[in-house]
């Protein structure tokens, strides 16, 4: 399908379900074309160790400036602010607390996703360090409290500062104070969106131990390996979470549309105006409409990317547990997530780990992960073992699917810094905190020498 075609299929009205069921059917791909794309966000300080601020000569904007005049990317522009730059099938996009974030094209392989990865890493290093900006390889913001950080120039954003707060605690913090990897993966067809999306969201809590990495907060530890998890599970329980309906036998594409028409909408937006809708759900717009708005399929796909699961679907289905690690750790993301959903014979070995959970098991693991991380149990399991089958399974399926780089080494070279994490038995945000209490003897300066990218 063209762009041009699919921005008309997306621009016609809803008529019912059936249309939102096609919606999710017309991203199907067979197994050849299936691809892995990764958004990266990093949290940013200033040489001052403050944080850093839009404008100026040393704000995020003028990062994306040097990023532009650099890599030759477009600029893209709200209200006269630049708020992201567009790539051939990326784009580099200004987050609610000045985080940057790289969502990578989709590529074949998981060596190109980490060598997409490095190379924007290399680029963002050449602008921001003359401007004495680091990047840190943290899944929340260690030094400052929310109140502290700076707020975006966009509308999206200021509507989601609106919305949110009545709705979780920590929303704020969600937007603001913490950065991710993001994982995004294909389907075949309805029973295959099935599996992959039980699959991930079952194992989520084990994934994402290997990868906490949040335990500071304004400068103290937190009580939590990774605060990030935790902040997720307090910034709005209607759009956010483990979806247990996923798990239920009439689980597909019409089950997860409806989940969706349920969730309060942020807003539509009609020729670059955002229009607020408040507590409307989108089943109430699509029935009644806004105004003289109606409700389109390009509405829909973007109130999909206002939904926050740990697990979404949209036109792909993206895995969203990892913190912000290691550039290393980044590129292991991708990898193991690919060798787990890719390969049929891992997704089920993968899936038969966690099968017998409960919902309530299930939100246990999470509440246990995000405070202990591979020291955390799981009905009477420890974490870190079943990390290190997950592992092992995520490497027999890359095994599998035999993807090799230019030295004609397999994905699996990819997993290798995962190893490590099992062998020291800390996740890295226990690392930190105890080098944070020990050696660097709560220096803001040895934590970013030894944190940032």
């Amino acid at each position: 399908m063209t762009l041009d075609r699919a921005r008309t299929e997306l621009d016609r009205p809803i008529e019912g379900m059936a249309d939102l069921v096609s919606y999710f059917r017309g991203a199907e791909k067979p197994a050849s074309q299936w691809r892995v794309g990764v958004e990266n966000e990093k949290l940013s300080l200033g040489a001052s160790l403050k944080p850093v601020p839009y404008g100026g000569e040393e704000g995020v904007a003028a990062v994306l400036r040097g990023l532009a005049e650099r890599s030759g990317w477009s600029p893209v522009s709200e209200g006269g602010d630049l708020i992201a730059l567009e790539g051939e099938g990326a784009s580099i996009t200004l987050e609610p607390g000045g985080q940057l974030e790289l969502s990578g094209a989709p590529l074949l392989t998981a060596h190109e996703t980490a060598r997409e990865f490095r190379a924007h890493l290399a680029l963002v290093k050449e602008v921001s360090e003359p401007l004495g900006i680091h990047w840190l390889a943290l899944g929340a913001q260690p030094l400052h409290d929310v109140s502290e950080l700076p707020r975006m120039p966009k509308e999206r954003y200021r509507i989601m500062r609106e919305f949110l707060p009545p709705r979780g605690s920590l929303a704020l913090d969600m937007m603001h104070a913490t950065a991710s990897v993001q994982a995004s993966f294909d389907y075949a067809d309805e029973p295959d969106m099935i599996a992959k999306l039980r699959t991930a969201l079952g194992i989520t809590p084990i994934v994402a131990a290997l990868y906490a990495n949040s335990s500071l907060s304004a400068g103290k530890g937190t009580g939590f390996i990774s605060r990030r998890m935790h902040i997720w599970r307090n910034t709005d329980p209607e759009r956010c979470g483990a979806l247990p309906f996923v798990f239920d036998p009439d689980f597909g594409y019409a089950r997860y549309a409806a989940w969706a028409l349920d969730v309060p909408m942020f807003f539509i937006v009609r020729d670059g105006r955002y229009h607020p809708l408040r507590n409307t759900t989108f089943r109430e717009f699509m029935a009644h409409g806004h105004g003289e708005l109606r409700a389109t399929l390009a509405d829909f796909d973007r109130h999909l990317t206002t939904l926050f699961p740990d697990v979404r679907l949209k036109r792909l289905i993206e895995v969203r547990a990892v913190d912000a690690v290691s550039a290393d750790l980044v590129c292991s993301a991708p990898a193991l997530w690919k060798g787990l959903l890719y390969d049929a014979q891992a997704r089920d070995a993968a899936f038969a780990l966690v099968r017998a959970w409960s919902p309530e098991g299930r939100e246990q693991a999470f509440d246990a992960v995000s405070r202990r991380g591979l020291k955390a149990s799981v009905l009477g399991r420890p974490v870190r073992e079943l990390a290190a089958e997950i592992v092992a399974i995520a490497g027999e399926g890359l095994r599998r699917i035999d993807h090799r780089d230019d030295a004609g080494r397999d994905e699996r070279i990819l997993l290798e810094p995962l190893a490590g994490v099992l062998e020291q038995g800390k996740s890295p945000g226990e690392s930190v905190l105890d080098r944070w209490e020990g050696e660097w003897n709560r220096s803001p300066e040895r934590l970013i020498a030894h944190t940032r990218y």
